[in-house]
């Protein structure tokens, strides 16, 4: 097991039956675009604040062409600590920028990391920890949301829902065994050698479908509540609509190329919009669909009404007004998302609708 900076036995030699080099042990990978606001902080509380492997550790931050300073910012930090490298990624992509990164890692554990979110002190070491003792192909902590102000803060209340994201175990804080995906990830190298890189053709969802090609051949995903990070969410319904929007139309690809789901639940959001859709087309024509698509709005909002004020309860109650509009956010955008994923990938058989500036985050 790999312990704390004290010296805990059982490090990176024992556990691989060598001596640990002066290569970093531990591959951090950031993929980032236009990112100056916030990278400098996450990469200084990484060098400064987190608890460090036995075997060290090294931050290769994956560079998206960045226009707003991100590339000065990271470049002036790793010349006070050589820790820190800068990769190009030229395609802008977030799996482009994944795969260069892992290209350049040197690490033997790879942690992907993001400059969006909060880190305990001691995320690595037991991102590292819970790997080795699991054996799993790939472990993270439960996805946390903590907003910052009051529509981030209500937009990460419902996050953490049931009726938000489905009931996905990823979400429960306190639950530990195998998930279908799990949040960021860290896994051994050779992972990326036995199930393939990140595939470059999702915009979005490429996490997602790794963690689906580990599971369907056999392999563990594992999540542990002792991995503990915090996802800053998005600060507008806006951001939250076009960020689901993305999710809906990319999990529709992935699902093409598995030819099955990971779950039922990411065909409800679709299926739900279809038929309102439905029902508003039929509606003028057809008086049962007015019936029907009356029905399915009044439940829906009951249903929102009751969620938001069970989320209010639980969380802060003045963000009881809110909830009403942060979880349809969640529900239409990626339900509208799927639907246009379904006409472009399998109808029109086009391709995606997404540039490069879809990955430059919106707030």
């Amino acid at each position: 097991m790999v312990g704390h900076r004290s010296g805990h036995a059982g490090g990176p030699s024992d556990l691989f039956g060598e001596n640990v080099s002066a290569t970093p042990y531990v591959s951090i990978i950031m993929p980032c675009r236009n990112e100056a606001r916030c990278i400098g902080a996450v990469l200084e509380e990484i060098l400064q604040h987190q608890e460090e492997p036995q075997g060290g550790f090294e931050i290769i931050v994956a560079d998206g062409l960045s226009s707003d300073g991100t590339r000065d910012r990271v470049l002036a930090l790793a010349q006070c600590d050589p820790r820190i490298r800068l990769v190009d990624n030229p395609h802008r992509y977030t799996p482009h920028g994944l795969n260069a990164a892992l290209a350049a890692a040197r690490g033997e554990i790879i942690i992907r990391m993001d400059a969006h979110t909060a880190y305990a002190p001691d995320y690595l070491i037991r991102c590292v920890e819970t790997l080795l003792v699991r054996n799993a192909d790939n472990v993270g902590g439960p996805w946390v949301a903590r907003g910052k102000g009051y529509w981030s803060r209500a937009i990460a209340a419902a996050f953490q829902s049931a009726f938000a994201i489905g009931g996905a175990r990823g979400h429960r804080v306190g639950y530990e065994g195998p998930v279908d995906t799990v949040y960021l990830g860290c896994w051994r190298k050779d992972v990326f050698s036995r199930f393939g890189r990140f595939d470059e053709e999702l915009v979005r969802n490429q996490d997602d479908e790794h963690n689906l090609r580990i599971t369907r051949q056999g392999g563990v995903v594992w999540q542990s509540p002792v991995i503990r990070s915090w996802y800053v969410p998005r600060q507008s319904l806006y951001a939250l609509f076009r960020q689901y929007f993305q999710y809906g139309y990319w999990k529709v690809r992935v699902i093409q190329k598995h030819q099955l789901p990971a779950s039922l639940r990411h065909l409800v959001p679709g299926a739900f919009v279809s038929a309102l859709l439905a029902c508003l087309v039929a509606g003028p024509f057809y008086v049962p669909a007015r019936w029907v698509g009356g029905v399915l709005a009044a439940v829906y909002l009951a249903c929102v009404l009751l969620a938001s004020v069970v989320t209010g309860a639980r969380s802060e109650w003045k963000l009881i007004p809110a909830l009403p509009f942060v979880f349809p956010a969640y529900h239409l955008g990626y339900g509208l998302g799927f639907l246009q994923g379904v006409l472009d990938f399998a109808i029109i058989r086009r391709r995606p609708r997404f540039s490069a500036t879809e990955l430059t985050r919106s707030e």
